[in-house]
């Protein structure tokens, strides 16, 4: 791999990085956010009050839908950053047998 791909490739990974660990925060927030609406019905539930039950389902279900989206993204990104760390490696190695066999050529 030469120096720029490898400069290239590591700056790629770094953001996706980025990307990953904010997205972890966002999830991390996402999930104490369905886990306070899901109490909250609980509460009106037991309070028996049905107004505020079918609006504070409405608001779970929203929660519980931005939760799977973020998710997703999150698992998106995971799999970039194997992807990358991949495509790096099997570059290098590459690069590797190709030093290997200029070496193996000359002495032949």
């Amino acid at each position: 791999m030469r120096s720029a791909e490898r400069i290239v490739s590591s700056a790629r990974l770094g953001e996706l990085y980025e990307c990953s660990a904010l997205l972890r925060r966002t999830r991390q927030r996402a999930e104490e956010i369905v886990n306070e609406a899901r109490a909250m019905l609980a509460e009106a539930e037991l309070y028996d009050d049905p107004i505020r039950v079918l609006a504070l389902n409405a608001q779970l279900e929203e929660a519980r839908a931005a939760y799977r989206r973020i998710l997703q993204a999150y698992t998106t990104i995971c799999r970039k950053i194997a992807e990358e760390r991949s495509a790096i490696i099997m570059a290098e190695v590459k690069g590797a047998r190709a030093v290997a066999q200029e070496g193996l050529s000359g002495v032949a």
